[in-house]
């Protein structure tokens, strides 16, 4: 089955032809009748319609090697005239627009700029085309001049040529066999020197004209290879001011299917390599000029391909550090490390755990499920009870074998005496309660004290015999034995009975906190199923609960009804105040001021509006929420009419200036350009005086705050007047003498 296509349209500007295909690549049709594309130097074949390398766009082929790209950089920066912004153009032909004041960036013109932009654009074109004209004028003019000495070159070259080379030799000849027979009577001697002088003579005469032909040759390829360079070189811009003026010849549209186009977009994130942590705002100027960004139909199709490739390439990457790491132990050892490394008590929670740990490899690279590991989990809590309870017996025994060995532990020894000469021993600290150590302490006392006064019994009499006196000796060795070990029994069940105390006492605080636990993860549970279910601000709980009986969120939910009531309140609650703030943006949209009354509102649009029908509101409900809504708009504009009176250092001076007794600070304030001959004084209170309300309003007429209350300037005024009214007088400067 052939794959649907989709049209895409592109920019109007290009030709409606296919781009070539590269180099090796040539076009084939299937069986079905799709054409595909094959490779004859890697073997390699596609659906998908290679692009040529078009220059300076940067797309690769595949099994051909990308260049490095160097980093992009500002190249030509022009002030755009009229504003603080600058465009500039950068290394890779990108352009985009900066703002010195605010330093901030954008690729697209601002709409504030739009025609001084369009203006600046204008003006460049217009100067293109006249350097362009200018430069064409010079060059034919260059041009002319170089045919004219070339013609007055070659008219020079011909009036020169008077006779070949061949000729010249022929009468040269001639003129020597003549001058021969005229000197034949000169004698032997002297007919040998003229020939071999008039030889010479002549070779002279034909190396100088041969010498003068050749640097004529040389000049005139010269003036040729000049004159053809400047040719070339006009040629060439006017070859450049018509590419500048002719848009790319690119295809208009190509016919390719979403999977193909998706497909060169993803090759072009991964040829840009496109960092899959960064969103897409700060990824587009990497690619945004390229012809393969066209290829989907819209801004939608292209970020959810971004997202794809991001999600892609993050899961290489996972993967590729993953297989970087050298594995040291099985996964069992790696969960068995991980548990003696994290949990170190045995109050640890195994939901908590979980949660903390259950996206380390470590964690869930050993087990089949949680079943398995949470089993682990738990024996590993036994072996940490177990290692801590040897530990802690003994502590207990070194304890013991500590108060034997200092000999201090005596009957009637007191602990708080005792303790201060054995705390510097490491078998003190291993008894890590101090609670605990004064009761074994007083376990070796009751365990010694009966000892010794079972030693030191004096109500025998003093003589006895020998029979007796071993009789009576087993006998108090046999009682001794017997009481030593009712003590041992009894010490080892108190002890028993404080360990399984505080043993339950342990077992209730788990309980507590894992219900605790079960509690917060119930109740984000039923707001959870709340939220998908109860959408409908009026809704009762009677009416709910038939429908959030068929949920099983809520049939094993372990809240009681009371929790489960005071949460779907809340959560009505929330619904209500939120299509109330709908609402209210809708008055706010339609009375802009304080004055506009209920009845200029376009009531019947408000009525079919999506908050008032969620709320249910009628006309009068609607009004009584206009009201309130108005009352609460105006307290907040009453205490923003009095910051800003407070802010206002022109009111504050003035208000307070009145209020001054006398002529100001220092009987007045001298002022030179008041009088002409002599110097007079101004009195502060009486220009405060002067000063009088409508001078203020001049100035905190410009104020939004202060035009809010446009609808009762009577009342405003009076609060104006009240607000001066509470000033007080401004202190006087401590630089200012005192009157005697």
């Amino acid at each position: 089955m052939t794959t649907p296509f989709t049209t895409l349209p592109l920019p109007p500007a290009f030709a409606v032809t296919p781009p070539p295909l590269p180099p090796g690549w040539t076009e084939h049709t299937g069986p079905n009748g799709q054409p595909y594309f094959f490779n004859s130097y890697t073997q390699e074949s596609t659906y998908i319609r290679p692009l040529p390398p078009y220059a300076g766009y940067g797309v690769g082929q595949p099994g051909v090697a990308v260049p490095q790209e160097k980093k992009e950089k500002p190249l030509v920066k022009t002030v755009i005239p009229g504003t603080q912004w600058l465009r500039v153009k950068t290394t890779e032909g990108n352009t985009f627009y900066t703002h010195k004041g605010k330093k901030e960036s954008v690729w697209t013109v601002p709409e504030e700029i739009k025609e001084a932009v369009a203006a600046l654009e204008e003006e460049e074109a217009q100067a293109a085309q006249d350097a362009a004209k200018r430069a064409k004028e010079e060059q034919a003019i260059e041009v002319e001049r170089d045919k004219t000495a070339v013609r007055e070159s070659a008219g020079k070259r011909k009036a020169e040529e008077t006779v070949p080379l061949e000729e010249v030799v022929i009468s040269k000849r001639a003129k020597v066999a003549d001058e021969e027979e005229a000197d034949e009577e000169d004698g032997e001697d002297d007919e040998d020197d003229e020939d071999e002088s008039e030889e010479e003579d002549w070779q002279r005469e034909a190396a100088a004209q041969l010498a003068v032909e050749a640097e004529d040759e040389m000049k005139r390829q010269a003036e040729e290879q000049k004159r053809l360079e400047v040719e070339e070189r006009a040629r060439e811009l006017v070859e450049a001011e018509a590419q500048k003026n002719k848009p790319l010849n690119m295809p208009a549209r190509v016919d390719l299917s979403l999977d193909e186009a998706k497909a060169l977009f993803k090759t072009l994130l991964r040829e840009k390599d496109v960092n899959p942590l960064h969103p897409w705002d700060t990824s587009l100027p990497l690619f945004i000029s390229d012809p393969r960004y066209v290829l989907l139909p819209s801004v939608s199709a292209r970020k959810e391909a971004f997202d794809e490739y991001c999600r892609d390439r993050a899961r290489e990457l996972r993967q590729s550090q993953v297989k970087k790491v050298k594995e040291a132990l099985s996964s069992k050892d790696e969960y068995d490390k991980l548990l003696n490394d994290e949990v170190k008590s045995t109050r640890a929670s195994w939901t908590e755990f979980r949660r903390q740990w259950k996206k380390d490899r470590r964690f869930y690279g050993w087990g089949k499920d949680d079943r398995e590991r949470e089993k682990r989990f738990r024996d590993h809590l036994k072996e940490l009870g177990e290692k801590k309870r040897i530990a802690a017996q003994k502590a207990e025994v070194d304890f013991f074998a500590l108060l034997k060995e200092s000999g201090i532990a005596k009957p009637g020894a007191v602990w708080k005496d005792v303790k201060k000469s054995i705390t510097s021993d490491s078998r003190y600290d291993a008894v890590g309660s101090s609670s605990l150590r004064d009761d074994l302490f007083q376990s070796y006392l009751k365990a010694n004290g009966a000892v010794s006064s079972s030693s030191f019994d004096t109500t025998k009499p003093d003589v006895v015999d020998s029979a007796e006196m071993r009789t009576l000796e087993e006998e108090d060795e046999a009682e001794s034995e017997r009481k030593r070990k009712e003590r041992k029994e009894r010490a080892v069940k108190e002890r028993e009975d404080k360990i399984q105390a505080e043993r339950n006492k342990l077992n209730a605080e788990i309980d507590k906190s894992r219900s605790g636990l079960n509690k917060g993860e119930a109740e984000s549970e039923f707001r959870t199923m709340l939220t998908d279910a109860v959408r409908d601000p009026q809704v009762t709980w009677d009416a709910i609960l038939p429908q959030l009986k068929t949920d099983p969120r809520f049939t094993r939910s372990a809240l009681p009804l009371n929790q489960q009531l005071h949460l779907f309140h809340s959560h009505v609650h929330n619904i209500r105040a939120k299509h109330l703030t709908s609402l209210h943006a809708l008055f706010e949209s339609h009375a802009p001021s304080l004055a506009t009354a209920f009845t200029a509102l376009p009531v019947a649009s408000l009525l079919s509006s999506l908050p008032a029908t969620k709320l249910g509101y009628d006309v009068r409900m609607l009004e009584d929420e206009f009201a309130k809504w108005q009352r609460e708009r105006t307290q907040v504009a009453r205490k923003a009419f009095d910051e800003m009176l407070s802010e206002n250092a022109f009111v504050e001076f003035w208000g307070r200036l009145g209020k001054i007794g006398g002529k100001g600070v220092d009987e007045g304030i001298r002022a030179d350009d008041i009088g002409e001959d002599e110097e007079q004084l101004v009195d502060m209170k009486a220009l405060a005086k002067t000063t009088d309300l409508k001078e203020m309003v001049k100035v905190l007429k410009g104020d939004k705050r202060y035009l809010m209350f446009d609808h009762v300037p009577e009342q405003r005024e009076r609060w104006l007047r009240d607000y001066l009214a509470q000033l007080a007088a401004p202190k006087l400067s401590v630089h200012a003498p005192e009157r005697s």
